[in-house]
């Protein structure tokens, strides 16, 4: 196996023993995962693996019945949704859930509610430089707009808060090739401009193509993990998860 990028670098986000339940039923069970400094962490698994679960819990939508979360080095574990967010981790949600009947700018804006005022405008120049085709509709209903410039508008409203680190649920979800290329080129703009990123993922040829490492998780357990390289030649992954 590579060695651990995390090595390399500090490590941002420090899971531990992290468990998280429905009811009775444990999504997940004693998962560990690190992300470092300026990483992009890929997290493949099948429908009901836990993975969305693990990022709400990370963000704190959901709460952690076992193990620890630190973030840049301050137990997070217990921590409200707000602190998590003012600490500079962001989540991008699948199915990219804008309010459909606000304006594109309003979404934008929203994702900006605990930055200075004088702060917002500087995010909304990003986001548009980011994503032109927002500038252009940055009136328009987000309801109106496209799969994929939701998908746009989503990352955007994320990145207006400022984080360090961003956790994206499935964001080439229902998205035509072209745009899942736009999308994922998008994401490692953002790792080259310093943007940690924890990448949940069911494309995982293209995820683990741009991963510097990756977590493969089973029925809420982590089971492999590796360099992006190390799990694309991995022969169990390449089965399960790459149709090869």
């Amino acid at each position: 196996m590579n060695a651990r990028p995390e090595v390399a670098a500090a490590t941002l986000l420090d899971v531990q023993g992290l468990a998280a339940q429905y009811g009775r039923i444990r999504a997940l069970d004693g998962v560990s995962l690190r992300v470092a400094e300026g990483a992009l962490v890929a997290l493949i698994g099948a429908n009901g693996a836990g993975k969305t679960t693990l990022l709400c819990t990370l963000s704190g939508v959901r709460p952690a019945v076992e193990g620890a979360v630190r973030f840049g080095g301050v137990d997070f574990t217990r921590a409200p949704t707000q602190a998590r967010v003012r600490a500079g981790l962001a989540q991008v949600p699948e199915g990219r859930q804008v309010f459909g009947p606000m304006s594109v700018e309003d979404n934008l804006r929203l994702g900006g509610y605990l930055r200075p005022k004088a702060e917002v405008q500087r995010g909304l120049d990003h986001a548009y430089e980011l994503f032109p085709v927002l500038r252009d509709k940055r009136a328009e209903a987000a309801g109106m707009l496209s799969g994929g410039q939701q998908q746009m508008l989503a990352i955007g409203r994320a990145l207006m808060s400022a984080p360090k680190l961003l956790l994206l649920d499935e964001p080439s979800m229902g998205l035509a090739p072209k745009l899942v290329e736009e999308v994922f080129g998008t994401i490692e703009r953002l790792r080259r401009d310093g943007v940690s990123v924890l990448l949940v993922e069911q494309n995982a040829t293209a995820a683990l193509a741009i991963a510097d490492y990756g977590y493969v998780l089973e029925t809420g357990r982590i089971v492999l993990e590796g360099s992006g390289a190390h799990l694309r030649e991995n022969a169990q992954v390449r089965e399960a998860y790459l149709g090869l």
